[in-house]
Formats: C-alpha cells, sequence, structure tokens
C-alpha cells in the first residue's frame, strides 16, 4: 500500500491519490463559501451529507446512460472517481430566473424558463468566473466546437433525468453547476459534485419565499437552518431509490 497524498484541495473537496494511478479518492469537507470564496464558514454534517447525495444522484444518472466520474462511496464523506482533466468550464442549466441570471437581466426571480439556459462560465476566480458566450470560449480554445455541443447536449439530458427524480422528492430543481472531464481516450465524463451546494432547490411543500430554499442560498443570504435544509433534501433523496 502506497500512502495517499494531498493532489489537489478546493474550496468544498479534497484529492487524493490512491494506489490505482486511474483512481482518485475525493474527501469532501465542511467549509462553505459564497460569492467567489468572498464569505467563508462552515455547514455542520455538510460534507457527509453532499457526498451521499452525490453518490445518489451519479448512480441515479448512470442507470440512465449518463457517463461519470463516479466509482462509489468509499466512507460518509468519501468518494472514490476515474481520474479525468477537469475542463475550465461550470456549465449552468437554469429551469427558473434566480440569483445572478435576475441580477444581470431584471427577470423576476421565479420566472419559468422554457426551454432550460445553458450557460457557460469560466473557471477562473482571479476573473471572478465570467460568463462567456459560445464565441468567446473558443477563441480562449477551453473546448473544442464539438465538446460544446456535447457539453449543452448532456447537461440538457442531465437536466431532465434530475427534474423527474427530485420531482419526486418534491423538491423543484431551479438551477444547477456541473463541471465535467476527459478522461484518458478524451472521452467527456460529469465530474464534481450534484449537491444543495451546486444546486438551487426549493421545497414545492412551503409557498414561504425563504422558507422554500434548502439549498447554499441559505448560507449565502444568511437565511439560518443550513443543516436542516441540506439533512432534508438528503432524507429525500436517499428515500428515492436508483430507477432505470
Amino acid at each position: 500500500m502506497t500512502a495517499q497524498q494531498k493532489l489537489y484541495e478546493g474550496k468544498a473537496k479534497i484529492l487524493y491519490t490512491t494506489d490505482d494511478p486511474d483512481i482518485l479518492l475525493t474527501y469532501f469537507k465542511d467549509d462553505a463559501t459564497a460569492f467567489n470564496a468572498q464569505k467563508r464558514g462552515s455547514i455542520q454534517g455538510k460534507g457527509a451529507v453532499n457526498c451521499a447525495i452525490s453518490s445518489h444522484l451519479f448512480r441515479q444518472l448512470e442507470a440512465k446512460g449518463i457517463s461519470t466520474h463516479f466509482i462509489d462511496q468509499a466512507s460518509a464523506n468519501e468518494m472514490r472517481v476515474r481520474m479525468v482533466k477537469i475542463l475550465p468550464l461550470e456549465v449552468v442549466v437554469r429551469n427558473i430566473a434566480a440569483g445572478s441570471l435576475c441580477k444581470q437581466t431584471g427577470l423576476a426571480l421565479g420566472t419559468p424558463i422554457s426551454p432550460p439556459l445553458v450557460e457557460f462560465y469560466y473557471k477562473n476566480d482571479d476573473l471572478g468566473d465570467p460568463l462567456l458566450t459560445r464565441d468567446r470560449l473558443l477563441l480562449m480554445g477551453l473546448a473544442t466546437a464539438e465538446q460544446v455541443e456535447q457539453l449543452q447536449s448532456m447537461a440538457l439530458r442531465i437536466n431532465e433525468i434530475l427534474i423527474d427524480f427530485f420531482q419526486h422528492c418534491g423538491i423543484t430543481l431551479v438551477d444547477f453547476k456541473l463541471e465535467f472531464g476527459l478522461d484518458a481516450e478524451q472521452k467527456i465524463l460529469l465530474a464534481d459534485e450534484i449537491s444543495p451546494d451546486t444546486c438551487r432547490l426549493w421545497d414545492q411543500g412551503e409557498a414561504d419565499v425563504a422558507r422554500r430554499v434548502m439549498d447554499k442560498d441559505r448560507f449565502r443570504q444568511d437565511l439560518g437552518e443550513v443543516e436542516s435544509a441540506y439533512q432534508r433534501v438528503m432524507q429525500r433523496v436517499l428515500a428515492n431509490p436508483v430507477s432505470l
């Protein structure tokens, strides 16, 4: 056995090497950040909750034909994943207007978006993760035209699967962020995580605008009860089995 070595530490996770050079161990932290890490804190139990939610949703997506980096959940806070080269893009899918979209366009919070909007953001903290046009993305060489088409197609299919799954949980999928990577064969795999950190999730049984929030907006907006909101998402997700 070779000792695990830290390969990379981000805002929410740490990547470690394993005995297999093609497999990494992802450790989910309790740390919480918002506004490009300008706001920092900790959400008790967040790492284990997000690891459990992400593992379950990756299994659901795999069952529906989406290729992901997920292998298995190694422990409460740890997930084994395939090694990929992460594309420097955040792919955001929006079903309902919220967050930066409302601030930048004047659309009212809660405005339905049909068809869903797919946006690309440059993963660069120094530049503030700016929104990119397709032409700028290609100009910068962040992905090929073919990869951009595939990313958009995969994102929309993932959206369909997740909307249906969360519907069974009594949760509205408002919007979410995806990250993708290339494996050794240059195949695009869904990577990172899918959790209340990366999704906007509203409780369908709650009419109050503040109380319905079940995601990191509770931390961003100082709404309180962050831990219990994350726990409720996990309980509902895990109560719905993976289906073909």
